[in-house]
């Protein structure tokens, strides 16, 4: 809020400061996702990568998918590391290739763990982008979630 509470401010500059407000509005949003975006790339990446490090899932994935998993993690944060001003796009371009790599390895633990909910290590709420409890359908009369491009 801006006010003139002591007269230091005519009508004038305080219009002009509410427009310049208003004016850069639309460019604050865009950076809040942006930034959201990134952040969320870095959290999957690290969170990914920590899955498949967890002692209680190296006996249910492949030395081989483990390492495609570790090499596009730490391919995926060497990225963000030096494409720390990227666009929103590009932050959520880097997820899905992330995620065509991951989630097939995701998919293999949950079914070798029977299904249980939650991350393997004990990560409340499972893994994000992963169906809820690791069910691929929708539970008995529950909603259905559509993933639309």
């Amino acid at each position: 809020t801006i006010t003139n509470d002591k007269g230091r401010l005519s009508q004038e500059e305080i219009d002009r400061m509410v427009a310049d407000a208003e004016k850069y509005k639309a460019d604050d949003e865009k950076e809040v996702q942006r930034i959201s975006a990134k952040n969320g790339l870095e959290s999957y990446a690290y969170q990914a990568k920590a899955a498949v490090e967890d002692d209680k899932v190296k006996d249910k994935i492949s030395e081989d998918e483990r390492k495609s998993v570790l090499d596009k993690c730490n391919e995926t944060i060497s990225w963000l590391d030096s494409n720390q001003s990227a666009e929103k796009d590009e932050y959520e371009h880097k997820q899905k290739e992330l995620e065509k790599v991951f989630n097939p390895v995701i998919t293999k633990i949950y079914g070798a763990a029977g299904g249980a909910g939650g991350m393997p290590g004990g990560m409340p709420g499972g893994f994000p982008g992963a169906a809820p409890g690791g069910d691929s359908g929708a539970a008995a009369g529950g909603p259905t979630i559509e993933e639309v491009d």
